[in-house]
């Protein structure tokens, strides 16, 4: 096959990827939920069969524990949230009525007069940021309800999730070994060697992003509870779990913690500033700590390259496309880095010159 026809391959199975998406995305949510449940826990099934476990055995035993973990969470920590969601839900009128007289205190203070801030062109200038935040992200939101996140689907996700998982985790190795066997043989090594550098990225990415997600939420639930901010649990939690995004969660969950500390102690400025103080603690703790423990330097994920991957899949393609976003983007990343390499060492590239003198 001509390298003409090769590409042609690639890309026309890369178009049929990307309209297979488009039109199963509204029923792909558990589908690919389970085959990410069963990704992230093959290693530990293989850990099991090490074990002295079989494959079977080591499902079920896998998933039974995932089971039990699953209970758990939904018996102590989920009513805690939605208690502390409707009791949000419920103050919002209150809070902006709050959040009114703090912007209207604060522009008539002497210092902002002796400055001549124009008042209402300040709060004409805020409302209009508020109203294109708030759109803005209505938008995005809606977007990812719309493509994955309708009550339907979430039950499917409950329900059908876990059992496609567990046939994919049983059968994972034998999957892997009846793919393999359909690589073109000429370039087999090349497919594998590539395949092999995704895994490690993907894994590396996913599985200890998932662990430093975990410990920033506990982090910034436990400190904003201590400190007794309203809402600091269910703030806290999320903050940390929306870190998969590289600086949203921590963003979001700086300004939601700052925001209600204001609100709930103004005029007094030590529980805002301690608050704020959690979530530099947690950046710090999290960039020089968590991040080189869990996941480490050679991912090669760039924060950019994955907020891009993720807003944009997740507009195009719901909450399937968040869970889609980052395989696809360490998929690209680690074939533009291949490609990249081949071009450097082509005559494209180095040119007569560079081939004369590599000859001499």
């Amino acid at each position: 096959m001509s390298i003409s026809r090769q590409i042609l391959f690639w890309i026309a199975s890369l178009a049929a990827m990307l309209v297979f998406l488009l039109v199963f995305s509204p029923i792909l949510l558990p589908f690919v939920g389970g085959m990410a449940l069963a990704y992230l826990l093959d290693p530990v099934a293989d850990s099991f069969e090490r074990s002295g476990f079989s494959r079977l055995a080591a499902t079920l035993t896998i998933m039974v524990l995932s089971l039990i973990v699953f209970v758990i969470v939904m018996f102590l920590i989920l009513p805690v949230l939605v208690n502390q969601l409707v009791l949000l839900i419920d103050n919002v009128p209150s809070y902006l009525e709050r959040l009114d007289l703090l912007i209207e205190s604060v522009l008539k203070s002497r210092w902002a007069e002796s400055l001549g801030v124009d008042s209402e062109a300040v709060r004409h200038s805020l409302g209009s940021f508020l109203s294109e935040g708030t759109t803005l992200v209505t938008g995005f939101v809606s977007s990812v309800w719309s493509g994955g996140l309708a009550f339907v689907n979430i039950l499917a996700l409950l329900v059908v999730a876990p059992v496609v998982a567990f046939y994919l985790l049983y059968d994972w190795d034998r999957m892997i070994k009846l793919v393999d066997t359909w690589l073109p043989r000429d370039h087999a090594d090349v497919i594998r060697q590539l395949a092999g550098e995704i895994d490690r990225v993907i894994s590396g990415f996913v599985r200890g992003q998932a662990l430093v997600s975990l410990t920033l939420g506990v982090f910034y639930a436990t400190s904003l509870v201590i400190l007794g901010i309203n809402f600091g649990f269910l703030i806290g939690l999320v903050a940390g779990l929306v870190s998969f995004i590289p600086y949203l969660g921590s963003t979001l969950g700086f300004i939601a913690a700052v925001g209600i500390a204001l609100l709930q102690f103004w005029p007094d400025w030590i529980m805002p500033v301690a608050a704020a103080v959690v979530f530099v603690v947690g950046q710090l703790f999290e960039g020089y700590v968590l991040q080189p423990y869990f996941i480490g330097s050679n991912v090669g994920l760039h924060p950019v390259w994955l907020m891009f991957a993720l807003f944009a899949f997740g507009l195009l393609f719901g909450f399937v496309g968040l869970l889609v976003a980052i395989p696809a983007a360490a998929a690209v990343g680690v074939l533009v880095r291949y490609a990249l390499a081949r071009y450097l060492a082509s005559p494209i590239y180095r040119g007569t010159s560079g081939q004369s003198s590599d000859g001499s």
